[in-house]
C-alpha cells in the first residue's frame, strides 16, 4: 500500500481489487500536480459543487474529501473498479460513505457544476462524450480544470475543451504531467453530442452480417469491427443448445450477439467492468438480438457476481492494459475466475494477440490449452474444466 501526500493530510491508497503484490500505485503525478495546485493561495476555491470526472482509483475524490470547501463532491467514472476503489479509499481515509457522491458515466450530472476537475481519459471519445453532457451543468464563473501525463495530453485534446467548454491554455510541465485550465464561453457554439455511435457489421461476420452495432464513447472499436474480433466470431463454439454462456469483458456485446443469434436457446450473460460498454451491449442487443433472446447484461468485476461452476461457455478477448500500464494481470485475473464459474467439461475460449503468450498462462490455470484457430496476428485458444 502506498501513501500520497496532499495538502489536507496523508493517504493510504489503493487500486481495485487491491493486491499486496501490485506493484501499480493507485495516483500518478497529474492526480499530484493537479492537488497540489488546489491547494496554491491563488487557485479557484473549491465551493459549491465539486465533479471529479475519470478518477481513475479515487485518489482525487479521496484527497478533496478532506477539504472542507466543497458543499457537495461529485465523482463520475465509467469504471466499476475506480468505483469501489474510491469507495475503499474513502473508507480508509475516515470519510463517510456519503461525503462523495459516486455517479456513473451514464448517469445525469449535477444541474450545476463550479468547479470541474478532468481527469484526461485516454480515450478521446470518452472526453468529447463527457464535456458534451457536462457543458449545460457549466457557468461562466466555473473552473474548469483537467490534467494528464504529458503523453495523454494532444493538441487534439485542447481541441476539444476549445470546442465544448471555451478558451483554453496549458500549463507548463512538471514531471512529465500537465494541467489544462478551460474558461467556459455561454455564448459559444457547440457542436452536438456524436455518441453513441451505430454501424452495421459486415458480410463476413459470421450470423450477425448486417444488424448493428450501438457503440457509446469509449468503447472498443468504435467505428467497425475489429480484426480480433473478427476472427472470434469464426470460432466459437456450436451447437451450445441450452447452455449458459458468459461473455466475460463484453464490450460493445458483438461476441454475445452472434452468440443469441446462433444458439437461440442458450442464455447469454455479458459483464463488463465499464459502464459505457455494458451500455453499449444492451442498446444493441435492443437493436439487434432476435425475440425472446436470454441475455442478462451486468456491470462488476468480472465473474464476481456469477455462482462457482453455474456456467458452460466463457468467452473472453481479455484488455491487456490498464490506462497506460501494459500488464497481463487483468487476463490471468480472468482465466482464474473463468475456471471458477464453469461446470466440469466447461470451456474458456480466448482470442489474443500471438505475441502475448496466452497459452501458458491457460495451461497453468486449467492444465490444458489448444489452438482452434489463428491468422498471422492473433490467435484463438480453447482450454476445458477437468
Amino acid at each position: 500500500m502506498n501513501r500520497l501526500s496532499t495538502a489536507w493530510g496523508d493517504l493510504a491508497l489503493t487500486r481495485f481489487p487491491d493486491h499486496p503484490r501490485d506493484p501499480l500505485r493507485a495516483w500518478d503525478a497529474a492526480d499530484e500536480y493537479l492537488l497540489r495546485h488546489l491547494a496554491e493561495p491563488d487557485a479557484p476555491p473549491l465551493q459549491g459543487t465539486v465533479a471529479v470526472v475519470g478518477d481513475r482509483w479515487g485518489a482525487l475524490a479521496t484527497a478533496l474529501a478532506g477539504h472542507p470547501g466543497p458543499a457537495e463532491l461529485v465523482q463520475i467514472t465509467d469504471s466499476y473498479l475506480g468505483r469501489e476503489a474510491t469507495r475503499a479509499n474513502l473508507a480508509r481515509a475516515g470519510h463517510p460513505e456519503d461525503r462523495v457522491r459516486l455517479l456513473t458515466t451514464q448517469d445525469t450530472p449535477p444541474a450545476r457544476i463550479d468547479v470541474l476537475l478532468v481527469r484526461v481519459p485516454k480515450s478521446l471519445a470518452l472526453l468529447e462524450d463527457q464535456l458534451h453532457r457536462l457543458v449545460p451543468a457549466l457557468h461562466a464563473g466555473t473552473a474548469v480544470i483537467g490534467t494528464g501525463m504529458v503523453k495523454e495530453i494532444h493538441t487534439s485534446t485542447l481541441t476539444l475543451f476549445e470546442r465544448i467548454v471555451g478558451p483554453t491554455r496549458t500549463s507548463l510541465a512538471v514531471r512529465k504531467a500537465r494541467l489544462i485550465h478551460s474558461a467556459p464561453d455561454p455564448a459559444l457554439h457547440r457542436p452536438a453530442n456524436p455518441w453513441p455511435h451505430r454501424y452495421e457489421l459486415p458480410a463476413d461476420a459470421p450470423a450477425v452480417a448486417g444488424r448493428a452495432v450501438v457503440n457509446h464513447a469509449g468503447v472498443f472499436c468504435a467505428d467497425r469491427l475489429d480484426i480480433g474480433t473478427r476472427l472470434f466470431l469464426k470460432h466459437l463454439p456450436t451447437g451450445l443448445g441450452a447452455a449458459r454462456v458468459l461473455d466475460l469483458g463484453c464490450g460493445n456485446g458483438v461476441v454475445g450477439l452472434a452468440v443469441a443469434v446462433a444458439e437461440p436457446e442458450a442464455e447469454v450473460i455479458l459483464t463488463d467492468e465499464s459502464y459505457q460498454a455494458v451500455a453499449s451491449a444492451e442498446e444493441t442487443f435492443r437493436a439487434s438480438a432476435p425475440p425472446g433472446t436470454k441475455a442478462r447484461f451486468v456491470v462488476g468485476d468480472g465473474t464476481a457476481d456469477v455462482p462457482d461452476g453455474s456456467v458452460d461457455v466463457v468467452l473472453n478477448n481479455p484488455p491487456f492494459h490498464s490506462h497506460q500500464a501494459l500488464t497481463d494481470a487483468t487476463a490471468r485475473r480472468m482465466f482464474t475466475a473463468a475456471r471458477r464459474v464453469l461446470r466440469g467439461g466447461g470451456e474458456l475460449r480466448v482470442v489474443g494477440n500471438r505475441h502475448l503468450g496466452y497459452h501458458v498462462t491457460l495451461r497453468r490455470v486449467f492444465g490444458n490449452c489448444e489452438v482452434v484457430g489463428s491468422d498471422p496476428k492473433f490467435v484463438v485458444l480453447r482450454a476445458v474444466k477437468r
